[in-house]
């Protein structure tokens, strides 16, 4: 009943990942239908700003991958931004730690 999880549940590490030794594995989120998002994440940088960059990244990445099954990216990254907007001024639940004690 309980076991290892299909890799399908699972993305696929980009090259970098396999390329460079000093790569490290900053971010990872699960999502289950009718529960919250889980995640996973190392602090990594000194400047916490760097979260921001990343994030719009994701946002941007994220974009094109609809794009690529043909929705428009611009579209796409305005809804991305409308509901982090709605998300930063009115949080859907609160923050809980999960993390093992």
């Amino acid at each position: 009943m309980w076991g290892k999880r299909p890799t399908q549940n699972k993305l696929e590490p980009p090259p970098i990942a396999q390329a460079n030794s000093n790569a490290v594995e900053v971010l990872r989120v699960w999502a289950a239908p009718g529960s919250p998002q889980q995640l996973a994440l190392r602090t990594t940088w000194q400047d916490a700003g760097a979260w921001g960059l990343m994030l719009v990244d994701i946002a941007r990445h994220a974009a094109q991958a609809y794009a690529n099954e043909g929705q428009d990216p611009e579209v796409v990254l305005a809804r991305i931004r409308e509901l982090f907007d709605a998300e930063w001024l009115r949080p859907t639940d609160a923050l809980k730690d999960i993390t093992p004690k």
